[in-house]
């Protein structure tokens, strides 16, 4: 294949991932900024109506290491295409349900769905876009997971105010449609994928393999506790804004989501210094303006606290855009899929954790008590990528020798 050709494909491979990964979290958060119409429609309490988000989040996590294996089988675009469809299909469903239970019920499959793709991109791209280019290929999909979390929410939040909450979610439906449209068409077959027999034995060693390698902890614990801290934050951060000294009102601090945008830059931007000056660097840079912006939200200052939350974003989705990207390219050939699998089971875990118990701690010692505890696990996660960048170093001497 010659050099244009080569361009060709990789840019059909950047457009079509970036589309599906905004098709990914338009998707995955969909019923979110219509909740309380939700909850008034189906006459359940806010906590219960909650379901909605958590229940695809639960059936993300669960599919993940499953999904993950199954691409190693029968490929990577396979599965990819297959879960995106069922995704776009239940959410046009979606909108039909008069039933809150069938809802839920659906909205676990519809996260069991999408795991198909936020599992096996990372694998998928480890394979086909190495090279480079490889980190700044990464970051435009980590940015479309930030466009397509920001643009479903505002999208359906705005409409669902003129439409009610069907047309909110039919909305983003059909944002979701056309990204799904364009991912199909133009993400290219693999060219690298080996296919693995359907044997449990090898399948389970290279699950076991990625779970226990040492020198992907680094990027699973990035996953695992930086996403429970930023899910806290964004969980907690309505109710500090709507409530005294700030007094802000909600229509406004609903706004606050789009500090997700500087995600969408800093995701891009962390991939292209990691192809320069290394992963473990710019993970820990990303983690460590992730502190900084969480420790400015303590201030008093409504435009300090939104400095922090820009500050607190980006540097989370550019410390994801790199870890996630590190699991692709450093995972085991022979377990790539199961890596991948690995670091999304983690990441959502994470969302888990941070939903619960951020929120515990922000319910009995505030806001300055929630600041504190986040800060113990970004704090972890940047030890444990420090650990394997120092086994690195220890053993690029004995490579080279």
């Amino acid at each position: 294949m010659d050099s244009a050709q080569e361009h060709s494909r990789a840019v059909r491979i950047r457009i079509s991932l970036l589309c599906g990964a905004l098709a990914l979290f338009a998707l995955l958060y969909v019923p979110q900024p219509v909740l309380p119409q939700l909850a008034d429609e189906f006459a359940v309490s806010a906590g219960t109506v909650a379901l909605l988000v958590s229940a695809s989040t639960l059936g993300l996590a669960a599919a993940a290491v499953p999904l993950g294996t199954l691409s190693d089988v029968i490929g990577r675009r396979n599965v990819m295409v297959t879960s995106l469809l069922v995704a776009e299909a239940l959410a046009l469903l979606l909108p039909l349900v008069s039933n809150f239970p069938l809802m839920v019920a659906l909205r676990l499959v519809q996260g069991a769905a999408v795991a198909g793709v936020s599992t096996v991109a990372l694998a998928y791209l480890g394979e086909e876009a190495r090279g480079p280019q490889f980190g700044t290929t990464m970051g435009l999909y980590i940015a479309g997971n930030t466009i397509g979390g920001m643009s479903g929410r505002l999208l359906g939040g705005i409409l669902g105010d003129f439409l009610g909450w069907k047309g909110g979610i039919l909305s983003v439906a059909l944002l979701a449609g056309v990204c799904t449209a364009v991912f199909v068409a133009l993400l290219p077959k693999e060219r690298h994928h080996r296919p693995k027999p359907a044997q449990v034995g090898p399948l389970l060693a290279g699950l076991r393999a990625s779970a226990g390698d040492r020198m992907l902890r680094g990027p699973y614990l990035v996953a695992l506790l930086g996403s429970a801290s930023f899910v806290a934050v964004y969980n907690a951060l309505t109710f500090r804004l709507i409530a005294p000294p700030l007094n802000v009102p909600p229509a406004w601090a609903a706004l606050a989501f789009l500090a997700y945008a500087a995600g969408t830059v800093t995701s891009a931007l962390a991939g292209r210094a990691a192809d320069r000056w290394g992963r473990a660097p710019i993970t820990l840079l990303g983690v460590g303006v992730t502190v900084v912006g969480l420790w400015l939200t303590m201030s008093a200052q409504l435009w300090v606290i939104l400095l922090g939350l820009v500050l607190f974003t980006g540097g989370f989705f550019g410390a994801h855009a790199v870890a996630s990207g590190w699991v692709g390219a450093e995972a085991p050939a022979s377990a790539r899929g199961q890596a991948s699998a690995v670091y999304q089971f983690c990441y959502y875990a994470g969302n888990g954790i941070g939903g619960i118990f951020g929120g515990l701690a922000y319910g009995v010692w505030g806001w300055t008590g929630m600041v504190a505890i986040l800060t113990v696990w970004l704090v972890g996660s940047a030890l444990a990528v420090w650990r394997v960048r120092t086994r690195q170093q220890k053993a690029e001497p004995l490579a080279v020798g």
